[in-house]
């Protein structure tokens, strides 16, 4: 190759390239892929675009950084693109939408810092708990008004499998709350909550209370961990001896600590007044007095953690591993009904503000009734003489 020749061809090569303005973008576009095409910034940098006419407009889309992505594989992409506009559908829609619908993701952080100051302390507690394990990474990756009701079953059904039927129900009423927000909020349209009708999980029917011997082992097992677990000890033998809600024992400050009473200030039901008996009253006087705004019960960790892994160990220890925390509360007013105290009576020990509630509570074990039923049989039957009939 002569020296004219090599020059003639790099100057034929030359004039194929687009001419663009100093500090302007600029395009090359292939010939063989109609609307594929190379941008070249000011900057240097490069990447892949495809330019479709779609719904009467010209547009422009960009497919990815040549940095990153080869010319075939962008090529492919363009190609897919292609394809479904001319199915009719514009890869550009979900874009535009995202500048007004928020995704799954930011809608829930949003949701959370106008909510979350409005929640009890303990409320929003056990919520950030159900956020981290349960919520941020539920439907990532998608709009808010992209999750069907379909999805929101599935996931609700998942959820059971995974973590448990109560957990699941928790979580899900947590997002139908959100779900409604976004309704209110203008995010979605009336009607559209994809969590509404989603059939909870049936509650656990059987209700579940200590016997005398399991009491006595429960205590036994306390009784092992008073000196290396004393804030968790205290926090169960109060639960025991007051029926009182976990979130009332662990949110206690000094301020609601007043003689044989506690008067709390905040509970499910609203302020009330808790009797301590001499056992319970005890237990608080052995806890280091602290300033009245403090809480009773402080803890290294989240005390609702500490508290449920600490009751896990300790039902095991105590062979009482179908007892459930909440169960203690139970026993508390099965006890007090067995003791001939009245619904009134026990509701109030309880907080209960509907007599209905209570009653659930007010239960008897099988032992129980059929110790009653025989008395009751024996007094009846020592004054009634049964004689059978003779036949004519």
């Amino acid at each position: 190759m002569t020296s004219y020749d090599l020059k003639r061809i790099l100057a034929e090569e030359l004039a194929r390239i687009v001419p663009g303005d100093a500090g302007k973008r600029r395009t090359k576009f292939d010939y063989v892929l109609p609307g594929f095409g190379e941008r070249i910034h000011p900057s240097g940098k490069k990447s892949y675009v495809l330019q479709r006419t779609m719904g009467g407009k010209q547009r422009l889309i960009t497919i990815g950084d040549a940095a990153i992505l080869t010319e075939r594989v962008a090529k492919d992409v363009a190609r897919r693109l292609i394809l479904r506009v001319e199915l009719g559908q514009n890869p550009a829609d979900k874009k535009q939408r995202g500048k007004k619908t928020p995704t799954y993701v930011s809608f829930l952080r949003h949701y959370w810092e106008v909510a979350a100051p409005t929640w009890k302390p303990s409320t929003l507690e056990i919520h950030d708990i159900y956020r981290r394990t349960h919520l941020e990474h539920a439907f990532a990756g998608k709009f808010i008004d992209e999750i069907s009701h379909a999805d929101a079953v599935r996931w609700h059904a998942t959820l059971t499998r995974s973590a448990g039927p109560g957990a699941a129900n928790r979580a899900m009423e947590i997002l139908k709350a959100m779900f409604g927000k976004a309704e209110a909020w203008g995010y979605l349209p009336e009607h559209s909550n994809p969590f509404r009708g989603v059939k909870r999980n049936k509650g656990r029917k059987i209700e579940r209370f200590l016997s005398q011997d399991e009491m006595t082992r429960l205590g036994d097992a306390l009784a092992r961990h008073r000196a290396d677990r004393p804030n968790e000890v205290a926090v169960i033998s109060l639960l025991a001896l007051t029926g009182c809600r976990r979130g009332e024992i662990l949110n206690l400050t000094w301020a609601e600590v007043q003689g044989r009473k506690l008067k709390l200030t905040d509970s499910k039901t609203g302020p009330r007044v808790v009797w301590l008996g001499k056992e319970a009253r005890a237990v608080i006087d052995r806890l280091p007095r602290r300033r009245s705004h403090e809480r009773v019960f402080q803890f290294d960790v989240l005390p609702v953690s500490a508290i449920d892994w600490f009751w896990r160990m300790l039902r095991v220890e105590a062979g009482i591993e179908d007892v459930r925390l909440h169960d203690l509360r139970h026993n508390y007013a099965s006890l007090a009904a067995r003791s001939s105290e009245t619904l009134p009576m026990i509701g109030r020990l309880l907080g209960h503000n509907n007599s209905s509630t209570t009653a659930r509570y007010a239960h008897l074990d099988d032992a129980h009734l059929l110790l009653m039923s025989d008395l009751i049989g024996s007094e009846i039957g020592g004054r009634i003489a049964f004689q059978p009939q003779s036949r004519q």
